[in-house]
């Protein structure tokens, strides 16, 4: 059991710093920035929690953790029994202890933050599960007898591969279709390999495959096959997770000029085909190097995408936000990395037209200086354009990095799914079903762009209820 102390010898012991790579030595290499606790960090992080009777906590995971039980058995120093008692509600705890805003979610329910800072939730869950990565190597939980059920699921993405998870431990048989050519969606192609690691994505994938999940790549729903064809050819029930991978763009004048890309486009380029270890990987890829890149957006995304323009070199790379960093919607940890490694803020300013040369090639931005008025339907304060204020920055590179829509493949060639003014998939709240029998929606196609974790609670959800629409239709099951 862990050392006996009080809880009020606990709040004394401060919150602790996780080791990270220095920032002039980083923003030169693709290596993970945050190198993680050591056995000893996790331990006395983990005597910080003061084992709360109702641990509010869990309250604020959208996948259910025992949070309180794991660090518990943290404390104690039994870290792969602490990895078994998190896997009972995720499988990808290591994707989510990188990646997931547990400030916004877990973190900010902890009644020692009330008075201090918060336990690290989000750093112990990342302990643990390298721990058992490295030591004894992923552990698959029992499966329920198989049932003869067959699901499709459209999406690997998070939420695709958290309700994979789930479904394949009740006896189901799952199949996940992947319209790419590298399974993780989102996990894979949308964020660098600084804050998560290709290789980590793909270990915890193949710890889904070792459970009996298939895998099928360059498959994309819609075209190869319609969510009708599944049906027909003998899946019971249809999870869409194709989450949203439409880039929305500023539709200002000059946005089709040479040097002007979209996050979805740079990312993808740069993550998923590797350009970011060219030579090695030729993947086309603007050259970053000894120039002026300019990213517009304020989430996490844009971070991602100006962070990896310094790493390829850029002289000047830049954040354009319309609003000041108070609304910034990205994690204050990125922002707080972004500004050690260099990056630029220029906040309460607007894209309003791009300048090309006579080539076609983007040499500058005209930029509108904004103020704040009133608050929005978002909650924040509305931009509004001071006028006469206008100038020219010089860039030789934008990514727009402003959100994305929904893809409408799928929406084409299954009219009878509904949908709202956006194009998301509209479902039951409380059990993802869609207005088509036996198909259900979670992640992005429903939410728009949200978070990993939110994702991947959607898909848990999902597959609750799928697993409860296959045992009413076939009570046999339970026998």
């Amino acid at each position: 059991m862990a050392e006996k102390i009080s809880n009020k010898e606990r709040m004394k012991i401060k919150r602790q710093i996780m080791p990270e790579q220095d920032p002039l030595v980083r923003r030169n290499n693709f290596s993970e920035v945050n190198l993680g606790f050591t056995e000893e960090l996790a331990k006395m992080e983990a005597l910080r929690c003061i084992q709360c009777p109702k641990p509010t906590c869990v309250e604020g995971c959208p996948v259910g953790v025992k949070i309180n039980e794991f660090i518990a058995l943290v404390a104690d120093g039994n870290f792969l029994g602490a990895a078994e008692k998190m896997k009972e509600d995720n499988l990808l705890p290591a994707i989510c202890g990188r990646v997931c805003p547990q400030e916004e979610q877990c973190e900010v329910k902890c009644v020692v933050g009330k008075k201090h800072e918060p336990v690290a939730i989000g750093r112990l869950e990342r302990f643990v599960a390298d721990y058992e990565r490295e030591t004894v190597g992923i552990r698959v939980p029992s499966l329920k007898p198989n049932t003869g059920k067959k699901v499709a699921i459209v999406g690997s993405g998070p939420a695709g591969l958290s309700c994979a998870g789930d479904l394949i431990q009740m006896g189901h048989d799952v199949t996940v279709f992947e319209a790419l050519h590298e399974l993780g969606g989102v996990l894979i192609y949308g964020i660098p390999e600084f804050r998560l690691p290709k290789s980590i994505v793909k270990e915890e994938i193949d710890s889904l495959s070792k459970l009996g999940v298939e895998f099928k790549t360059n498959e994309v729903v819609g075209l190869t096959d319609t969510v009708d064809e599944l049906m027909q050819n003998g899946y019971d029930a249809v999870f869409i997770a194709v989450g949203a991978g439409l880039p929305y763009f500023l539709n200002i004048a000059g946005e089709n000029l040479n040097g002007v890309y979209s996050s979805n486009e740079f990312l993808t380029r740069v993550n998923l085909m590797k350009a970011y270890r060219f030579p090695e990987f030729d993947t086309p890829v603007f050259n970053c190097k000894d120039k002026n890149v300019a990213v517009f957006g304020g989430g996490n995304t844009a971070m991602d995408t100006v962070r990896i323009s310094k790493r390829l070199g850029a002289k000047n790379a830049y954040i354009i936000y319309r609003r000041s960093d108070v609304e910034m919607p990205a994690r204050a940890e990125e922002i707080h990395h972004a500004k050690e490694e260099g990056i630029e803020f220029i906040l309460l300013s607007n894209p309003v037209e791009f300048i090309g040369d006579e080539k076609g090639w983007l040499k500058a931005v005209k930029i509108q200086k904004m103020e704040l008025g009133e608050p929005d339907s978002s909650g924040r304060k509305r931009p509004i354009p001071i006028q006469g204020s206008e100038y020219e920055l010089p860039i030789d590179m934008a990514v727009i990095s402003i959100g994305n829509g929904s893809n409408p493949i799928i929406q084409k060639t299954t009219p009878d799914l509904q949908y709202n003014k956006w194009g998301n998939i509209l479902v039951d709240e409380t059990t993802m079903k869609t207005s088509k029998k036996g198909v259900f929606a979670g992640g992005d196609i429903v939410t728009g762009g949200a978070t990993v974790i939110l994702a991947m609670g959607a898909g848990r959800k999902a597959a609750a209820a799928i697993n409860e629409y296959l045992i009413s239709s076939n009570p046999e099951i339970l026998n």
